[in-house]
Protein backbone atom coordinates (compact mmCIF):
# COMPACT_ATOMS: atom_id res chain seq x y z
CA UNK A 1 0.00 0.00 0.00
CA UNK A 2 1.55 3.30 -1.15
CA UNK A 3 1.55 6.06 1.46
CA UNK A 4 0.82 9.21 -0.60
CA UNK A 5 0.88 11.39 2.51
CA UNK A 6 4.65 11.22 2.79
CA UNK A 7 5.03 13.07 -0.54
CA UNK A 8 4.59 16.76 -1.26
CA UNK A 9 3.24 17.86 -4.62
CA UNK A 10 5.02 20.88 -6.13
CA UNK A 11 3.37 22.80 -8.98
CA UNK A 12 4.41 25.77 -11.07
CA UNK A 13 1.97 27.08 -13.67
CA UNK A 14 2.60 28.89 -16.94
CA UNK A 15 -0.51 30.63 -18.21
CA UNK A 16 -0.70 32.03 -21.74
CA UNK A 17 -3.32 34.76 -22.07
CA UNK A 18 -4.16 36.40 -25.39
CA UNK A 19 -4.18 40.17 -25.07
CA UNK A 20 -7.36 41.92 -26.20
CA UNK A 21 -5.84 43.91 -29.05
CA UNK A 22 -7.46 44.28 -32.46
CA UNK A 23 -4.22 43.56 -34.31
CA UNK A 24 -1.29 41.18 -33.93
CA UNK A 25 1.83 41.86 -31.90
CA UNK A 26 4.11 42.96 -34.74
CA UNK A 27 1.77 43.78 -37.65
CA UNK A 28 -1.74 44.98 -38.46
CA UNK A 29 -3.34 41.59 -39.10
CA UNK A 30 -6.63 41.06 -37.28
CA UNK A 31 -6.82 38.93 -34.12
CA UNK A 32 -10.54 38.14 -34.63
CA UNK A 33 -11.40 34.57 -33.63
CA UNK A 34 -13.42 32.19 -35.79
CA UNK A 35 -12.54 33.46 -39.28
CA UNK A 36 -11.75 31.15 -42.19
CA UNK A 37 -8.23 29.64 -42.00
CA UNK A 38 -5.33 31.82 -43.16
CA UNK A 39 -7.46 34.94 -43.77
CA UNK A 40 -5.67 37.06 -41.13
CA UNK A 41 -2.19 36.87 -42.60
CA UNK A 42 0.19 39.26 -44.31
CA UNK A 43 3.78 39.27 -45.54
CA UNK A 44 4.91 39.86 -41.94
CA UNK A 45 2.82 36.99 -40.51
CA UNK A 46 4.20 34.79 -43.29
CA UNK A 47 7.82 35.94 -42.63
CA UNK A 48 8.54 37.04 -46.19
CA UNK A 49 12.17 38.16 -46.68
CA UNK A 50 12.73 41.86 -46.05
CA UNK A 51 9.68 42.33 -43.82
CA UNK A 52 10.19 43.90 -40.41
CA UNK A 53 8.08 43.69 -37.24
CA UNK A 54 6.60 46.78 -35.60
CA UNK A 55 5.61 46.79 -31.91
CA UNK A 56 1.95 46.97 -30.84
CA UNK A 57 1.67 49.76 -28.25
CA UNK A 58 -1.67 48.52 -26.92
CA UNK A 59 -0.15 45.12 -26.05
CA UNK A 60 2.48 46.83 -23.87
CA UNK A 61 -0.19 48.89 -22.08
CA UNK A 62 -2.31 45.80 -21.34
CA UNK A 63 0.71 43.90 -20.00
CA UNK A 64 1.60 46.80 -17.70
CA UNK A 65 -2.04 47.06 -16.57
CA UNK A 66 -2.05 43.38 -15.61
CA UNK A 67 1.30 43.66 -13.86
CA UNK A 68 0.14 46.58 -11.74
CA UNK A 69 -3.04 44.73 -10.72
CA UNK A 70 -0.92 41.72 -9.72
CA UNK A 71 1.50 43.79 -7.59
CA UNK A 72 4.43 43.29 -9.99
CA UNK A 73 7.51 45.44 -10.47
CA UNK A 74 7.30 46.96 -13.96
CA UNK A 75 10.53 46.72 -15.98
CA UNK A 76 11.08 50.10 -17.63
CA UNK A 77 13.86 49.02 -20.02
CA UNK A 78 12.58 46.22 -22.22
CA UNK A 79 13.75 44.27 -25.23
CA UNK A 80 12.70 41.16 -27.11
CA UNK A 81 14.62 37.99 -27.82
CA UNK A 82 14.47 35.22 -30.40
CA UNK A 83 13.49 31.84 -29.01
CA UNK A 84 14.88 29.27 -31.42
CA UNK A 85 12.71 26.20 -31.55
CA UNK A 86 11.06 24.12 -34.23
CA UNK A 87 7.63 25.65 -34.70
CA UNK A 88 5.90 24.00 -37.68
CA UNK A 89 3.20 26.68 -37.50
CA UNK A 90 5.40 29.79 -37.10
CA UNK A 91 6.80 30.61 -40.54
CA UNK A 92 9.89 32.37 -39.14
CA UNK A 93 11.03 29.15 -37.44
CA UNK A 94 11.56 31.06 -34.19
CA UNK A 95 9.38 32.93 -31.71
CA UNK A 96 9.81 36.54 -30.63
CA UNK A 97 9.51 36.59 -26.84
CA UNK A 98 11.07 38.18 -23.75
CA UNK A 99 13.76 36.31 -21.86
CA UNK A 100 16.11 38.12 -19.49
CA UNK A 101 13.98 41.29 -19.30
CA UNK A 102 10.34 40.36 -18.69
CA UNK A 103 8.01 43.37 -18.61
CA UNK A 104 6.69 42.40 -15.13
CA UNK A 105 8.67 40.85 -12.28
CA UNK A 106 7.41 39.23 -9.09
CA UNK A 107 3.87 39.88 -7.89
CA UNK A 108 1.21 37.55 -6.53
CA UNK A 109 -2.39 36.36 -6.83
CA UNK A 110 -4.35 36.09 -3.58
CA UNK A 111 -6.52 32.98 -3.28
CA UNK A 112 -8.93 31.67 -0.65
CA UNK A 113 -8.97 27.91 -0.13
CA UNK A 114 -10.36 25.66 2.60
CA UNK A 115 -7.07 26.21 4.44
CA UNK A 116 -7.47 30.00 4.41
CA UNK A 117 -5.96 32.85 2.40
CA UNK A 118 -2.60 32.62 0.70
CA UNK A 119 -0.57 34.49 -1.91
CA UNK A 120 0.51 32.52 -4.98
CA UNK A 121 3.82 34.15 -5.86
CA UNK A 122 4.61 35.00 -9.48
CA UNK A 123 8.04 34.79 -11.04
CA UNK A 124 7.34 36.95 -14.06
CA UNK A 125 4.96 38.08 -16.77
CA UNK A 126 6.39 38.50 -20.26
CA UNK A 127 5.07 39.33 -23.73
CA UNK A 128 5.44 37.01 -26.70
CA UNK A 129 3.78 36.10 -29.98
CA UNK A 130 1.57 33.07 -30.42
CA UNK A 131 2.15 30.30 -32.93
CA UNK A 132 -0.34 29.20 -35.55
CA UNK A 133 -2.35 26.02 -35.34
CA UNK A 134 -1.54 22.60 -36.81
CA UNK A 135 -4.61 20.48 -37.56
CA UNK A 136 -4.07 16.76 -38.05
CA UNK A 137 -7.58 15.34 -38.33
CA UNK A 138 -8.99 17.02 -41.46
CA UNK A 139 -6.94 15.28 -44.16
CA UNK A 140 -5.70 11.72 -43.71
CA UNK A 141 -2.53 12.39 -45.75
CA UNK A 142 -1.54 15.89 -44.67
CA UNK A 143 -1.34 18.15 -41.64
CA UNK A 144 -3.13 21.46 -42.23
CA UNK A 145 -1.79 24.79 -41.00
CA UNK A 146 -3.92 27.77 -39.98
CA UNK A 147 -1.77 30.87 -39.47
CA UNK A 148 -4.55 33.20 -38.27
CA UNK A 149 -3.22 32.93 -34.73
CA UNK A 150 0.46 33.26 -35.68
CA UNK A 151 1.75 36.51 -34.22
CA UNK A 152 -1.22 37.12 -31.90
CA UNK A 153 -0.01 38.92 -28.72
CA UNK A 154 0.22 36.87 -25.53
CA UNK A 155 1.38 37.40 -22.01
CA UNK A 156 2.86 34.41 -20.25
CA UNK A 157 2.19 34.48 -16.51
CA UNK A 158 4.66 32.25 -14.68
CA UNK A 159 4.21 31.29 -11.03
CA UNK A 160 6.91 30.23 -8.63
CA UNK A 161 6.75 26.50 -7.70
CA UNK A 162 4.64 27.30 -4.64
CA UNK A 163 1.37 25.51 -5.37
CA UNK A 164 0.97 22.23 -3.48
CA UNK A 165 -2.44 20.88 -4.46
CA UNK A 166 -4.55 20.45 -7.58
CA UNK A 167 -7.35 22.29 -5.77
CA UNK A 168 -5.16 25.37 -5.15
CA UNK A 169 -4.11 25.33 -8.82
CA UNK A 170 -7.81 25.28 -9.76
CA UNK A 171 -8.60 28.22 -7.44
CA UNK A 172 -5.57 30.19 -8.68
CA UNK A 173 -6.59 29.83 -12.33
CA UNK A 174 -10.19 30.75 -11.52
CA UNK A 175 -9.03 33.93 -9.74
CA UNK A 176 -6.55 34.78 -12.49
CA UNK A 177 -9.14 34.37 -15.24
CA UNK A 178 -11.60 36.53 -13.28
CA UNK A 179 -8.98 39.27 -13.01
CA UNK A 180 -7.98 39.03 -16.70
CA UNK A 181 -11.62 39.54 -17.67
CA UNK A 182 -12.16 42.23 -15.05
CA UNK A 183 -9.31 44.29 -16.48
CA UNK A 184 -10.33 43.65 -20.13
CA UNK A 185 -6.84 42.27 -20.68
CA UNK A 186 -7.98 38.85 -21.95
CA UNK A 187 -11.42 37.32 -22.52
CA UNK A 188 -10.32 34.11 -20.76
CA UNK A 189 -12.16 31.86 -23.23
CA UNK A 190 -10.15 28.68 -22.85
CA UNK A 191 -12.32 26.82 -25.37
CA UNK A 192 -11.17 29.34 -28.02
CA UNK A 193 -7.52 29.05 -26.99
CA UNK A 194 -7.25 32.63 -25.71
CA UNK A 195 -6.19 31.31 -22.31
CA UNK A 196 -4.09 28.14 -22.00
CA UNK A 197 -2.14 26.60 -19.17
CA UNK A 198 1.00 24.47 -18.88
CA UNK A 199 1.53 22.73 -15.53
CA UNK A 200 5.03 21.90 -14.26
CA UNK A 201 4.66 19.10 -11.74
CA UNK A 202 7.12 17.36 -9.42
CA UNK A 203 7.09 15.52 -6.10
CA UNK A 204 9.43 15.34 -3.10
CA UNK A 205 9.35 13.85 0.34
CA UNK A 206 7.72 16.17 2.87
CA UNK A 207 10.35 18.26 4.60
CA UNK A 208 12.76 18.03 1.65
CA UNK A 209 13.61 21.46 0.21
CA UNK A 210 15.15 20.25 -3.06
CA UNK A 211 12.83 20.26 -6.07
CA UNK A 212 12.28 16.92 -7.77
CA UNK A 213 12.56 16.24 -11.50
CA UNK A 214 9.60 17.86 -13.21
CA UNK A 215 7.24 16.96 -15.98
CA UNK A 216 5.29 19.54 -17.93
CA UNK A 217 1.71 18.93 -19.07
CA UNK A 218 1.12 21.26 -22.04
CA UNK A 219 -1.78 23.25 -23.44
CA UNK A 220 -4.49 22.39 -20.95
CA UNK A 221 -7.64 24.05 -22.26
CA UNK A 222 -9.91 24.10 -19.23
CA UNK A 223 -9.42 24.79 -15.54
CA UNK A 224 -11.08 21.48 -14.69
CA UNK A 225 -8.63 19.64 -16.97
CA UNK A 226 -5.68 21.31 -15.23
CA UNK A 227 -6.93 19.92 -11.92
CA UNK A 228 -7.47 16.43 -13.35
CA UNK A 229 -4.07 16.32 -15.09
CA UNK A 230 -2.25 17.37 -11.90
CA UNK A 231 -4.02 14.69 -9.87
CA UNK A 232 -3.10 12.04 -12.46
CA UNK A 233 0.56 13.11 -12.56
CA UNK A 234 0.82 13.19 -8.77
CA UNK A 235 -0.27 9.54 -8.63
CA UNK A 236 1.93 8.56 -11.58
CA UNK A 237 5.08 10.19 -10.19
CA UNK A 238 4.55 8.60 -6.79
CA UNK A 239 4.06 5.19 -8.43
CA UNK A 240 7.29 5.57 -10.44
CA UNK A 241 9.23 6.56 -7.32
CA UNK A 242 7.78 3.79 -5.16
CA UNK A 243 8.66 1.23 -7.85
CA UNK A 244 12.29 2.37 -7.75
CA UNK A 245 12.21 3.80 -11.29
CA UNK A 246 13.59 7.16 -12.43
CA UNK A 247 11.30 10.08 -13.30
CA UNK A 248 12.06 11.36 -16.81
CA UNK A 249 11.98 15.11 -17.42
CA UNK A 250 9.50 15.31 -20.27
CA UNK A 251 6.61 17.16 -21.88
CA UNK A 252 3.24 15.43 -21.69
CA UNK A 253 -0.29 16.05 -22.89
CA UNK A 254 -3.68 15.33 -21.35
CA UNK A 255 -6.40 13.31 -23.07
CA UNK A 256 -9.71 14.49 -21.59
CA UNK A 257 -11.74 11.68 -23.18
CA UNK A 258 -9.58 8.94 -21.64
CA UNK A 259 -8.64 10.99 -18.54
CA UNK A 260 -4.98 10.15 -18.93
CA UNK A 261 -1.68 11.87 -19.70
CA UNK A 262 0.80 10.69 -22.33
CA UNK A 263 4.36 11.56 -23.30
CA UNK A 264 5.09 13.97 -26.17
CA UNK A 265 8.86 14.51 -26.01
CA UNK A 266 11.75 15.03 -23.64
CA UNK A 267 11.56 18.41 -21.91
CA UNK A 268 13.90 21.18 -23.04
CA UNK A 269 15.83 23.46 -20.71
CA UNK A 270 16.12 27.21 -21.36
CA UNK A 271 19.61 26.76 -22.86
CA UNK A 272 18.14 24.61 -25.61
CA UNK A 273 16.22 27.60 -26.98
CA UNK A 274 19.44 29.57 -27.74
CA UNK A 275 17.93 32.97 -26.85
CA UNK A 276 19.55 36.11 -28.24
CA UNK A 277 18.28 39.72 -28.54
CA UNK A 278 15.90 40.25 -31.45
CA UNK A 279 17.88 42.35 -33.95
CA UNK A 280 14.84 43.65 -35.85
CA UNK A 281 13.19 45.29 -32.84
CA UNK A 282 14.68 48.18 -30.92
CA UNK A 283 14.46 48.10 -27.11
CA UNK A 284 11.51 50.05 -25.71
CA UNK A 285 11.44 52.16 -22.57
CA UNK A 286 8.32 52.58 -20.42
CA UNK A 287 8.47 55.89 -18.55
CA UNK A 288 7.26 56.27 -14.99
CA UNK A 289 4.69 58.75 -16.29
CA UNK A 290 3.20 56.06 -18.56
CA UNK A 291 3.13 53.57 -15.68
CA UNK A 292 1.38 56.13 -13.45
CA UNK A 293 -1.19 56.93 -16.15
CA UNK A 294 -2.02 53.24 -16.63
CA UNK A 295 -2.23 52.77 -12.86
CA UNK A 296 -4.75 55.61 -12.69
CA UNK A 297 -7.01 53.78 -15.17
CA UNK A 298 -7.21 50.61 -13.07
CA UNK A 299 -10.78 49.84 -12.00
CA UNK A 300 -11.69 48.92 -8.45
CA UNK A 301 -10.51 45.31 -8.22
CA UNK A 302 -12.71 42.43 -6.97
CA UNK A 303 -10.90 42.14 -3.64
CA UNK A 304 -11.34 45.87 -2.96
CA UNK A 305 -14.99 45.74 -4.02
CA UNK A 306 -15.72 42.81 -1.73
CA UNK A 307 -14.29 44.67 1.26
CA UNK A 308 -16.36 47.75 0.39
CA UNK A 309 -19.60 45.81 -0.05
CA UNK A 310 -19.08 44.00 3.25
CA UNK A 311 -18.44 47.29 5.05
CA UNK A 312 -20.86 49.59 3.21
CA UNK A 313 -23.81 47.25 2.62
CA UNK A 314 -23.24 44.68 5.39
CA UNK A 315 -22.99 41.83 2.87
CA UNK A 316 -21.81 38.43 4.04
CA UNK A 317 -18.49 37.21 2.64
CA UNK A 318 -20.45 34.71 0.55
CA UNK A 319 -22.78 37.29 -1.03
CA UNK A 320 -19.94 39.73 -1.69
CA UNK A 321 -17.90 37.00 -3.33
CA UNK A 322 -20.81 35.94 -5.57
CA UNK A 323 -21.57 39.48 -6.74
CA UNK A 324 -17.90 40.37 -7.27
CA UNK A 325 -17.17 37.24 -9.27
CA UNK A 326 -18.53 38.84 -12.45
CA UNK A 327 -17.82 42.35 -13.68
CA UNK A 328 -21.15 42.65 -15.52
CA UNK A 329 -23.04 41.70 -12.36
CA UNK A 330 -21.16 44.38 -10.42
CA UNK A 331 -22.12 47.00 -13.03
CA UNK A 332 -25.73 45.81 -12.89
CA UNK A 333 -25.72 46.00 -9.08
CA UNK A 334 -24.26 49.51 -9.13
CA UNK A 335 -26.99 50.65 -11.56
CA UNK A 336 -29.85 49.03 -9.62
CA UNK A 337 -28.94 50.61 -6.29
CA UNK A 338 -29.45 54.04 -7.87
CA UNK A 339 -33.19 53.27 -7.70
CA UNK A 340 -33.53 51.28 -4.46
CA UNK A 341 -31.78 51.13 -1.11
CA UNK A 342 -32.64 47.47 -0.48
CA UNK A 343 -29.03 46.45 -1.17
CA UNK A 344 -29.22 42.89 0.17
CA UNK A 345 -32.40 42.27 -1.83
CA UNK A 346 -30.73 43.59 -4.98
CA UNK A 347 -27.88 41.12 -4.49
CA UNK A 348 -30.34 38.27 -3.94
CA UNK A 349 -32.22 39.13 -7.13
CA UNK A 350 -29.02 39.32 -9.19
CA UNK A 351 -27.58 36.01 -8.00
CA UNK A 352 -31.05 34.42 -7.97
CA UNK A 353 -33.87 34.93 -10.49
CA UNK A 354 -32.08 37.37 -12.82
CA UNK A 355 -29.01 35.14 -13.16
CA UNK A 356 -31.21 32.07 -13.61
CA UNK A 357 -33.03 33.76 -16.50
CA UNK A 358 -29.75 34.88 -18.11
CA UNK A 359 -28.23 31.41 -17.84
CA UNK A 360 -31.34 29.92 -19.43
CA UNK A 361 -31.20 32.38 -22.32
CA UNK A 362 -27.38 32.29 -22.52
CA UNK A 363 -27.10 36.08 -22.23
CA UNK A 364 -25.13 38.45 -20.02
CA UNK A 365 -27.01 40.18 -17.21
CA UNK A 366 -26.32 43.54 -18.88
CA UNK A 367 -28.62 42.32 -21.68
CA UNK A 368 -31.52 41.56 -19.31
CA UNK A 369 -34.67 42.69 -21.16
CA UNK A 370 -36.12 44.91 -18.40
CA UNK A 371 -34.93 48.34 -17.32
CA UNK A 372 -33.14 48.91 -14.01
CA UNK A 373 -36.04 51.16 -12.95
CA UNK A 374 -38.59 48.39 -13.48
CA UNK A 375 -36.54 45.75 -11.64
CA UNK A 376 -35.95 48.19 -8.76
CA UNK A 377 -39.70 48.86 -8.54
CA UNK A 378 -40.35 45.13 -8.36
CA UNK A 379 -37.78 44.81 -5.56
CA UNK A 380 -39.30 47.73 -3.66
CA UNK A 381 -42.81 46.24 -3.88
CA UNK A 382 -41.48 42.93 -2.55
CA UNK A 383 -39.55 44.50 0.30
CA UNK A 384 -42.59 46.61 1.27
CA UNK A 385 -44.68 43.41 1.46
CA UNK A 386 -47.01 44.49 -1.34
CA UNK A 387 -46.18 41.33 -3.30
CA UNK A 388 -44.40 38.20 -2.19
CA UNK A 389 -41.00 37.20 -3.53
CA UNK A 390 -42.10 33.94 -5.19
CA UNK A 391 -44.76 35.71 -7.22
CA UNK A 392 -42.49 38.66 -7.97
CA UNK A 393 -39.58 36.53 -9.20
CA UNK A 394 -41.86 34.12 -11.06
CA UNK A 395 -45.19 35.13 -12.56
CA UNK A 396 -44.77 38.92 -12.35
CA UNK A 397 -41.22 38.95 -13.73
CA UNK A 398 -42.21 36.74 -16.67
CA UNK A 399 -45.30 38.90 -17.30
CA UNK A 400 -43.22 42.09 -17.35
CA UNK A 401 -40.73 40.64 -19.84
CA UNK A 402 -43.54 40.50 -22.41
CA UNK A 403 -45.37 43.60 -21.07
CA UNK A 404 -42.52 45.97 -20.23
CA UNK A 405 -44.68 49.03 -20.94
CA UNK A 406 -46.45 48.42 -17.60
CA UNK A 407 -45.17 49.31 -14.15
CA UNK A 408 -44.47 46.54 -11.64
CA UNK A 409 -47.54 47.56 -9.62
CA UNK A 410 -49.76 47.51 -12.72
CA UNK A 411 -48.49 44.05 -13.60
CA UNK A 412 -49.07 42.78 -10.05
CA UNK A 413 -52.60 44.18 -10.09
CA UNK A 414 -53.35 42.73 -13.53
CA UNK A 415 -52.28 39.31 -12.27
CA UNK A 416 -54.27 39.76 -9.04
CA UNK A 417 -51.10 39.18 -7.00
CA UNK A 418 -51.00 42.31 -4.81
CA UNK A 419 -50.75 41.00 -1.24
CA UNK A 420 -53.76 41.12 1.05
CA UNK A 421 -52.82 42.86 4.29
CA UNK A 422 -56.29 43.75 5.54
CA UNK A 423 -56.35 42.20 9.02
CA UNK A 424 -60.08 41.48 8.91
CA UNK A 425 -59.70 39.42 5.73
CA UNK A 426 -56.60 37.66 7.06
CA UNK A 427 -58.33 36.88 10.38
CA UNK A 428 -61.25 35.35 8.50
CA UNK A 429 -58.92 32.96 6.63
CA UNK A 430 -57.11 32.08 9.87
CA UNK A 431 -60.40 31.26 11.62
CA UNK A 432 -61.52 29.13 8.66
CA UNK A 433 -58.28 27.14 8.90
CA UNK A 434 -58.73 26.61 12.66
CA UNK A 435 -62.30 25.37 12.13
CA UNK A 436 -61.14 22.99 9.39
CA UNK A 437 -58.27 21.60 11.52
CA UNK A 438 -59.44 21.36 15.16
CA UNK A 439 -57.16 18.37 15.90
CA UNK A 440 -54.10 20.32 14.83
CA UNK A 441 -55.14 23.25 17.02
CA UNK A 442 -55.25 20.83 19.99
CA UNK A 443 -51.80 19.51 19.06
CA UNK A 444 -50.42 23.06 19.06
CA UNK A 445 -52.02 23.78 22.45
CA UNK A 446 -50.43 20.54 23.74
CA UNK A 447 -46.99 21.83 22.83
CA UNK A 448 -46.51 20.72 19.22
CA UNK A 449 -45.79 24.25 18.03
CA UNK A 450 -44.31 23.13 14.70
CA UNK A 451 -47.79 22.77 13.22
CA UNK A 452 -47.99 26.57 12.92
CA UNK A 453 -46.30 26.15 9.54
CA UNK A 454 -49.18 23.91 8.45
CA UNK A 455 -51.70 26.60 9.39
CA UNK A 456 -49.70 29.25 7.51
CA UNK A 457 -49.59 27.04 4.43
CA UNK A 458 -53.35 26.54 4.50
CA UNK A 459 -53.96 30.30 4.80
CA UNK A 460 -51.67 30.83 1.82
CA UNK A 461 -53.69 28.31 -0.20
CA UNK A 462 -57.03 29.89 0.71
CA UNK A 463 -55.73 33.33 -0.23
CA UNK A 464 -54.29 31.97 -3.51
CA UNK A 465 -50.89 33.24 -2.47
CA UNK A 466 -52.06 36.79 -1.85
CA UNK A 467 -51.94 36.82 1.97
CA UNK A 468 -49.19 38.86 3.62
CA UNK A 469 -47.50 35.92 5.32
CA UNK A 470 -45.65 38.09 7.81
CA UNK A 471 -49.00 39.38 9.10
CA UNK A 472 -50.51 35.89 8.90
CA UNK A 473 -47.77 34.48 11.15
CA UNK A 474 -48.31 37.33 13.60
CA UNK A 475 -52.07 36.66 13.70
CA UNK A 476 -51.57 32.90 14.10
CA UNK A 477 -49.30 33.45 17.08
CA UNK A 478 -51.69 35.89 18.69
CA UNK A 479 -54.78 33.69 18.27
CA UNK A 480 -53.12 30.37 19.21
CA UNK A 481 -51.46 31.78 22.31
CA UNK A 482 -54.35 33.87 23.61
Amino acid sequence: MIDKNKYELVIGLEVHAQLMTKSKLFCGDSTLFGSSPNTHTSTISLAHPGTLPKMNKKAIELAVKLGLALHCEIEQYNYFARKNYFYPDLPKGYQISQHTAPICKGGFVKIKSKNGEKDILLNRIHIEEDAGKSIHDIDENYSCIDLNRAGVPLVEIVTEPVIHSAEDAYIFLTELRKLLRWLDVCDGNMEEGSMRCDANISIRLKGDLKLGKRVEVKNLNSIRNVKKAIELEFDRLISITENGDVIVQETRSYDADKNTTFSLRSKEDADDYRYFPEPDLAPFIISQEVINNINNTLPELPEQLMERYITQYQFSDYDAQLICSDKDEVHYFEELIKYTQHYKAVANWIIGPLKYYCNEKNISIIDFPLSHVLIAELINLTENNQINFNNASGKILQYLITNSNQTALEASTALNLVQENNEDHLSQWVEEVFLAMPDKVKEYKAGKTGVIGLFAGEVKKRSKGKADMQLVTQLLNEKLNS
